[in-house]
């Protein structure tokens, strides 16, 4: 492992250790987990279980009890192994790991009889690779929340970073598709430029597609057009400001934005870095 890349696990583990993370049909999409994978091993048997929640501490999982795992439990002492399963980007074979953990709660779900959900405590600091799978997550959720108003100039360079297919898009107004051409982007919102006459859609609800490459993904982001400017000499175009409905905002859409900033940030970083040791060396 590289040294920046342990030191970036290192960050995730300390700033997120205890944040708790649902997952969501979106989650587990971004993550890749595979859910028909995942198991709880008491001794030598293995009992299928859905994962509800997880943090770098401990995790909540839902499993069926009358296959005799709450008996199985008894006998280890509540100590059992939660296996996990990821699907990873360009990878063929599937990431899969044990955490050692401990149940130290367990109540009915919901109103079955039949299913429980399971509290389970880490005995250890979980394998790196969760942490940066889970840390990848968390840190684009904080910066989408910090950085929200930073707005992208889709230049070809930031396009390439991007991985958008292209600056000619879709955006549905009250339905109907119109196309456009994308400006710049953020976390918040993102502008494009049109055919239209500005009083007639301001204020409009719509919907922005956005197709991405490696790996190829297609995103359409419900939002609001709060802002309407002329094109210079362009009289039947207008550059329409769109505000995202929170909401609607996929996370795999955050994890690509935070990606890009996060690089940009660490190229300019080494680039200060190695001027300033050049101008220590004259």
């Amino acid at each position: 492992m590289g040294v920046l890349l342990s030191q970036k696990i290192s960050t995730y583990y300390d700033r997120f250790k205890d944040i708790d993370v649902t997952f969501t049909k979106d989650m587990i999409q971004v993550t890749g987990l595979i859910t028909q994978q995942i198991h709880l091993k008491c001794g030598n048997d293995f009992w299928p279980c859905v994962v509800y929640t997880a943090s770098f501490s401990g995790a909540k999982v839902v499993a069926n009890v009358k296959t005799g795992l709450l008996a199985k439990l008894q006998t280890t002492n509540n100590f059992v192994n939660l296996r996990l399963c990821f699907r990873i980007p360009g990878e063929s074979n599937a990431l899969t790991f044990f955490v050692a953990a401990r149940v130290v709660a367990t109540a009915p779900y919901g109103n079955s009889q039949d299913v429980n959900m399971f509290t389970i405590q880490f005995s250890n600091r979980p394998p790196d690779d969760f942490i940066e799978i889970m840390g990848r997550i968390l840190d684009a959720n904080v910066n989408s929340t910090k950085r929200k108003e930073e707005r992208i100039p889709l230049t070809p360079d930031n396009l390439r970073r991007l991985n958008i297919m292209s600056t000619e898009t879709v955006v549905f107004i009250e339905d109907v598709p119109r196309r456009c051409i994308l400006r710049d982007i953020s976390f918040s919102g993102s502008k494009v430029i049109m055919l239209g006459v500005p009083k007639f859609l301001l204020d409009k609800h719509g919907a922005l597609r956005l197709d991405f490459n490696d790996p190829r993904e297609s995103y359409t982001i419900k939002g609001k057009f709060v802002r309407a400017e002329a094109v210079e000499g362009k009289k039947e175009m207008v550059a329409l400001g769109i505000n995202f409905d929170e909401t609607s905002v996929p996370m795999g859409f955050k994890i690509r934005l935070n990606d890009m900033l996060t690089t940009i940030r660490a190229d300019f970083r080494n680039t200060s870095e190695e001027e300033q040791n050049n101008e220590s060396k004259k």
